[in-house]
């Protein structure tokens, strides 16, 4: 069989129809769990037309290799990452093609305790796994868990135990999803809040999941999709805009006047919030745009460390050193005590909380 192009640096993309469809997602669902000897795979999906179908194409290929799949349903890749540690599940993978064009589709893989693969080790030997079908025959039936009602209210509870709920003040949070998968679970995370009486008012932008992107892709760091969520925030006189990429493990955030807030500066105030809590504690970051966050570190008397760019470089760096947290300026944050994994929701959250506290406007905690 031909080499399979869909397989890049990190993770799996490709154009439907050319380099990827449910055949081969299919065979990259029996690689996953053959390789790992997986007794249960957690898989979910973004909001793409074809990525149901491509959902249960790599859990059909999951059940062959006898694994157990633990269905999440749409799920932003967070959820996914979660869940797995959650479950104790063998590996998960998310069908999402993310900020990519509409055409295309892919996933995202982890193993046990939502660690990345090793790319010699686990993700090269899947690729010609899954180009092979060398497929060996299953010692036990797989079945299908519907786990999406319970991984979702365990992960708002896990993003949820990172703030101090009682210490949020009256706010208004401009929020656009952009059409992709964050929209569901957003709302299950304000309606959390609401419950415990946090005085958050959202205004919802391209909210609700919709395949046809009939606002674009959603890519909030192209200058040109900013002003879809300032300009909501200068309307609506908003304390803060959050916007997120399509399967939101990404986060974006606009002031108060609806400028956009560069990534390198979050990476320095999510900094600034972790060593406030934990002295002496090891922030990881990327090798871009480093002196604003290597000198808050400095500051607050922790260590920064340096990492290669790439989650998974960031997480082994994470890892490697028990840092509390980790951040690139390309808006993925990723923290200790989320298994070490990357998250769209719980920057916002840790913002939100900060703002209260400080009594200092978003833009001034910025500058």
């Amino acid at each position: 069989m031909p080499e399979l192009t869909c397989f890049k640096a990190y993770d799996i993309r490709g154009e439907i129809g050319v380099n990827i469809d449910e055949g081969i997602a299919y065979r990259i669902g029996r690689a996953v769990a053959q390789h790992l000897d997986a007794k249960a795979v957690v898989i979910g999906f973004d909001a793409r037309a074809t990525s149901p179908a491509f959902a249960v194409a790599v859990a059909r290929g999951a059940l062959d290799a006898g694994s157990n799949v633990l269905k999440i349903g749409m799920a932003g890749t967070e959820e996914m990452y979660w869940a797995v540690t959650e479950f104790g599940a063998c590996a998960g993978i998310e069908v999402t093609a993310s900020h990519n064009p509409i055409n295309y589709n892919g996933m995202k893989i982890v193993k046990l305790g939502s660690r990345p693969l090793d790319d010699t080790n686990d993700f090269q030997v899947i690729k010609a796994l899954a180009g092979s079908a060398d497929w060996s025959a299953a010692s036990r039936a797989g079945r299908v868990i519907d786990k999406s009602v319970e991984a979702r209210a365990k992960y708002v509870d896990k993003v949820l135990s990172f703030v101090d709920v009682d210490a949020l003040r009256p706010l208004k949070v401009v929020v656009n999803s952009g059409n992709g998968a964050a929209g569901p679970t957003f709302d299950a995370i304000a309606a959390r809040l609401a419950d415990l009486g946090a005085p958050v008012d959202f205004i919802r932008v391209h909210h609700d999941p919709d395949h046809t992107f009939p606002n674009g892709i959603p890519n909030p760091l192209l200058p040109e999709n900013h002003a879809a969520t300032g300009n909501v925030v200068r309307a609506h006189n908003a304390d803060m805009g959050v916007a997120f990429d399509g399967d939101f493990d990404r986060c974006f955030f606009f002031d108060e006047t609806g400028e956009f807030v560069p990534g390198e500066y979050v990476v320095g105030l999510l900094a600034s919030i972790f060593l406030d809590q934990e002295q002496g504690g090891k922030i990881v970051h990327d090798p871009r745009v480093i002196w604003n966050t290597q000198d808050i570190v400095a500051e607050k008397d922790g260590v920064a460390v340096q990492s290669k760019t790439g989650h998974a470089f960031i997480k082994q760096t994470m890892r490697a050193h028990q840092a509390i947290y980790g951040g690139e300026m390309s808006a993925h944050h990723y923290f200790r005590d989320f298994a070490y994994c990357d998250s769209g929701m719980i920057p916002w959250l840790l913002l939100a909380e900060l703002v209260s506290k400080s009594n200092c406007s978003l833009g001034d905690l910025v500058r």
